[in-house]
């Protein structure tokens, strides 16, 4: 089984990139984020025609998450219980069971500076997910998204240019660990090129060439998931060319 997760910064606006993306690469369960589309609007015929059943949670605008699916979609849950908001809460989680496989498609809020209030609601919605995956964190379980943290120093081109600013701090970190302390094991890509296998490149001129990204498009693994990762791969193809996202899919393969 072939999954994959990708921040697609806007799905109608990638529509055409993510279909052929589809048709290439032959996933079978897709989790998407930052979708910036309602459920309703979410373009589901299109991707029905590849054969994809759709798990959409979006309200519009901002944020959003799918879970796309070719080997079943049941028991689907939009959000969690006691999900911290912004006031309220916001599109940023959705999971369904796909062949056996509970899949989790994630968008953890930006947290934008440590000293602003989006920065303790990005740290109490992890601490929400982790309560909620702590029931299922004995299953077949994949949790997968845009956590917007880096894990290591290793995986920012330059730690000293992020010193004291969001996704690197040890507060975001030791969020991370704790999902990790639930027997979960973070699936790491290997690099196509060089040390780092970056999945978010600034839009800004030069970063994406200059390969100065971020790994903080994860997948994470139940220990009888993980074991079963035949490969793992940033599919970085897909972040070159017009209008792409910001970010490349990450791709893993299962026996």
């Amino acid at each position: 089984m072939r999954i994959a997760t990708w921040n697609v910064n806007s799905v109608k606006a990638r529509l055409n990139r993510l279909l052929g993306w589809l048709a290439d690469t032959a996933p079978d369960v897709v989790c998407l984020q930052e979708t910036k589309c309602a459920a309703a609007a979410f373009p589901t015929a299109e991707v029905g025609d590849l054969g994809y059943a759709v798990a959409a949670h979006g309200d519009g605008r901002w944020n959003g998450v799918a879970v796309l699916s070719r080997v079943g979609l049941d028991d689907v849950r939009t959000g969690f219980d006691a999900e911290p908001g912004f006031p309220l809460p916001e599109a940023r989680s959705v999971a369904a069971t796909c062949a056996g496989v509970r899949v989790w498609s994630v968008y953890v809020p930006n947290g934008r500076s440590p000293d602003s209030a989006h920065y303790t609601y990005k740290l109490d919605w992890l601490a929400g997910l982790r309560r909620a995956l702590a029931a299922e964190a004995a299953t077949d379980l994949l949790v997968c998204g845009d956590f917007n943290v880096a894990p290591t120093d290793a995986d920012v081109w330059d730690p000293t240019v992020f010193a004291g600013s969001t996704h690197v701090t040890p507060a975001e970190r030791a969020a991370l660990a704790d999902l990790l302390a639930l027997g979960l094991v973070d699936v790491v890509p290997q690099p196509m090129k060089g040390p780092h296998p970056y999945t978010y490149w600034d839009y800004r001129a030069g970063m994406f060439p200059k390969n100065m990204g971020m790994r903080i498009d994860l997948v994470y693994a139940s220990g009888t998931v993980n074991r079963r990762v035949r490969s793992a791969f940033v599919d970085r193809d897909a972040r070159k060319g017009p209008t792409p996202s910001d970010h490349a899919p990450v791709v893993v393969d299962l026996d």
